[in-house]
């Protein structure tokens, strides 16, 4: 057994109090390594979050401290919502690593620095709370808090205490934003996938990607299925998943696997079932066509698995969440404003 499986093993044996231990030494290293990084360059603006003991010493008014506070809490423990807001088992920072302060592991902040903003998936300009809200349609595989509710203007609070100090709407590429994909040496192989997968995923995934459970409650996220995320969220797009595959797993090794292997597991992955796009029109092939310009062209929507021919996002399974219609999905925006 290689030293990484004895580590996760014993990590997988004790609390889920080990894992977050190990994932705070995670985001020490990671800022701490920062110019080492191959793609690290002056060029670029490299903001450190501030952290949520920064906040204790800062002057901020005890009132917004107690929303900021709780904007973290409803970020690294998304679960709370279930049943309200959230249908599967993700949290916010099961994407956002390390409280979202991560490079390369898409940092909230650098959404607080850039919005409002046009968003090509829905083809209007976005707030940050729009942005936020879906997250929770698609990620989420739920349905966000109305704008301006107590958690959405702590979850804002939150995502703008990180940007502290950073300029908006920088003039120069954000260092460490999103999840960059590596090259892609060649086509992406479903069985290369697969193999790589169960050798270095599955012992924390699980080989069903149904995710790994301590005393009930989730530790590590389920990769497809009802549990994970739906056909809609970015991380479905197989370069996206191949991006935070490289720069960030396994856990604890970011940039351990090769870039092939990471587009091998993120193709294996995204080859597997999840709940309903949200935008679903009642024919996959006519939802994968209508949303392929702005999302599914980069997805395996809809396509037709090779080994066993089934057809992608052929069913009506929306998870746990239902019929439950997520209300900020299709909303339409500034109509009023005439063409240039």
């Amino acid at each position: 057994m290689s030293n990484y499986h004895r580590y996760i093993v014993i990590a997988l044996s004790s609390s889920a109090l080990a894992v977050g231990t190990g994932l705070s030494l995670y985001v020490a290293n990671a800022f701490a390594q920062q110019e080492e990084r191959a793609d690290a360059a002056l060029n670029q603006l490299v903001h450190e979050p501030p952290t949520m003991e920064d906040l204790e010493d800062s002057d901020l008014h005890p009132e917004l401290k107690k929303v900021i506070r709780y904007g973290y809490d409803l970020f690294t423990n998304t679960q709370q919502l279930r049943g309200e807001y959230v249908f599967n088992d993700m949290n916010c920072s099961s994407c956002h690593l390390g409280e979202g302060r991560v490079p390369f592991s898409a940092p909230v902040w650098a959404a607080a620095i850039t919005l409002p903003d046009f968003r090509g998936k829905n083809q209007h300009v976005n707030n940050l709370e729009e942005r936020i809200a879906g997250c929770f349609a698609y990620s989420m595989n739920g349905t966000p808090p109305e704008y301006g509710s107590d958690e959405m203007l702590a979850l804002s609070a939150y995502h703008q205490w990180l940007a502290t100090g950073a300029p908006m709407y920088p003039d120069k590429p954000i260092y460490g934003r999103g999840f960059p994909a590596p090259e892609q040496p060649e086509t992406p192989s479903y069985a290369r996938g697969e193999a790589a997968y169960q050798e270095n995923c599955a012992i924390c995934h699980q080989e069903d990607g149904s995710g790994h459970y301590e005393n009930g409650e989730y530790v590590f996220p389920a990769p497809w299925g009802d549990g994970s995320n739906n056909w809609g969220a970015g991380i479905a797009r197989v370069e996206t998943m191949a991006g935070f595959i490289y720069q960030n797993m396994p856990l604890g090794q970011p940039r351990s696997l090769t870039g092939q292997q990471a587009w091998d597991i993120a193709y294996y992955i995204n080859s597997q079932e999840r709940p309903q796009d949200p935008r679903y029109t009642g024919d996959v092939a006519e939802t994968a066509e209508r949303f392929g310009p702005t999302f599914h062209n980069r997805s395996l929507y809809g396509q037709t698995r090779e080994h066993d021919g089934h057809v992608l996002g052929d069913h009506a399974n929306f998870g746990e969440k239902g019929d439950i219609q997520p209300w900020n999905v299709g909303m339409p925006r500034f109509e009023n404003l005439s063409e240039e």
